[in-house]
């Protein structure tokens, strides 16, 4: 795609205006609008963006199936209380207790 050069001049001249009020008043919207016109007039930064990610979402993914697998591996290795639990005429009350 190529822009004719009022179309990258009008595009820069929003891109700074954007920058402006993002650096002026912190604004996250105006941030965000100023990179996405940057995207459109160098559209590498937009292949690179998305590469960063797919690799943090991969990397997050990850994280979360080591923890999940960790998690399993506990419950596993640690032993059901429910079932040494005594009840009904195996439980131990008034004198049968343990001191």
């Amino acid at each position: 795609m190529s822009l004719t050069p009022w179309q990258r001049a009008n595009i820069l001249a929003a891109l700074n205006y954007l920058k402006d009020i993002g650096r002026i008043g912190q604004n996250p919207q105006a941030q965000r609008l100023a990179q996405g016109l940057m995207e459109v007039l160098e559209p590498s930064r937009r292949v690179i963006r998305i590469q960063r990610e797919a690799a943090q979402a991969a990397t997050a993914e990850a994280q979360s199936g080591r923890e999940r697998r960790n998690a399993d591996r506990r419950r596993q290795a640690t032993p059901h209380m429910g079932s040494e639990r005594r009840t009904g005429r195996d439980r131990r009350s008034g004198s049968r207790r343990n001191p």
